[in-house]
């Protein structure tokens, strides 16, 4: 049973930066691809970034480019996800999810984290 546990999300005020972490547990996530989504109140789950199992590989939504990246470290089973010059927009709860497939869609990922909160104030 594979197990997906982000950390790192806070409160921070417009302009400040945050890293995420997705742990994984339960099975090896280096041959995995994994991404970042998030969930926004009033709002469906919005893509954010990935990156193929290799780490080769990173896709960004254009909100977010330029602003975040994204890394892994196999050894260590974790994403990251640091995020700079954050905006109140980029409130949301932040999902890590491991799959097959390198997509931007949610339905295109098998395993899912409990999600992070982050609140980015003016």
């Amino acid at each position: 049973q594979v197990q997906l546990a982000e950390s790192g999300g806070g409160l921070v005020q417009a302009g400040g930066s945050l890293r995420l972490s997705c742990a994984a547990s339960g099975r090896s996530s280096s041959t995995y691809n994994m991404a970042w989504f998030r969930l926004a109140p009033g709002k469906e789950r919005e893509f954010v970034a990935l990156i193929s199992w290799s780490g080769s590989t990173t896709e960004y939504s254009e909100s977010v480019k330029g602003r975040f990246t994204i890394s892994r470290d196999n050894a260590k089973n974790t994403m990251y996800l640091q995020m700079n010059s954050l905006e109140p927009e980029d409130t949301a709860l932040y999902y890590c999810a491991m799959g097959s497939v390198r997509g931007t869609r949610p339905a295109e990922y098998h395993y899912w984290g409990q999600g992070t909160q982050v609140t980015v104030s003016t």
